[in-house]
């Protein structure tokens, strides 16, 4: 009994994470199938070291699971790449009832800032991701990436204006 108890907890606190753990992962390895196999790895990581977990944030636990699953990774696998740009090709419903001229140049303009961030180094991707497409909050992200909370405000800062440089070097060269 206690078991399946250990079980559903652990399905309640973590399986809601699953599309951040991947998103994280994702932009971490710049690879959706690496991505899909260490957040699995990661997701048996965190049932191993489940009955450590004590808080109440598991999205927190998890994603520091994951962003520690994916470093390792990068450094046995890839460690000349961890600094390379992100080529990503999202997937996207296209909204049938929207301008087709419009629905184009959103996704040029989604595909631009793809690239700028994928420029980043990864220090400030990894709290860009963290903030602006997870909402986690600083003290949340310091945890996660194991840094202090100043660190984290001072990588954010210079993380979005390293992207406000790159969009705008972007926008420059187009016609």
């Amino acid at each position: 009994m206690a078991e399946a108890s250990r079980q559903t907890r652990y399905e309640q606190m973590l399986l809601p994470h699953l599309n951040a753990a991947y998103n994280l992962a994702r932009w971490l390895t710049h690879d959706e199938h690496d991505a899909e196999d260490l957040v699995q790895e990661a997701y048996l990581r965190a049932l191993r070291f489940f009955d450590s977990f004590h808080g109440d944030n598991g999205k927190v636990w998890l994603l520091t699971i994951v962003r520690n699953t994916c470093y390792s990774w990068l450094r046995r696998n890839r460690p000349d790449k961890l600094a390379e740009s992100f080529d990503e090709t999202v997937h996207s419903a296209a909204d049938e009832a929207s301008n087709p001229q419009r629905a184009l140049l959103q996704e040029e303009e989604k595909q631009m800032l793809r690239d700028a961030l994928g420029e980043l180094p990864m220090e400030y991707r990894e709290v860009l991701i963290l903030r602006e497409l997870e909402g986690l909050s600083y003290r949340e992200i310091a945890t996660v990436s194991g840094i202090a909370i100043g660190t984290v405000m001072s990588r954010l800062a210079r993380g979005r204006e390293r992207l406000h440089q790159c969009l705008t070097q972007q926008l420059d060269k187009e016609p």
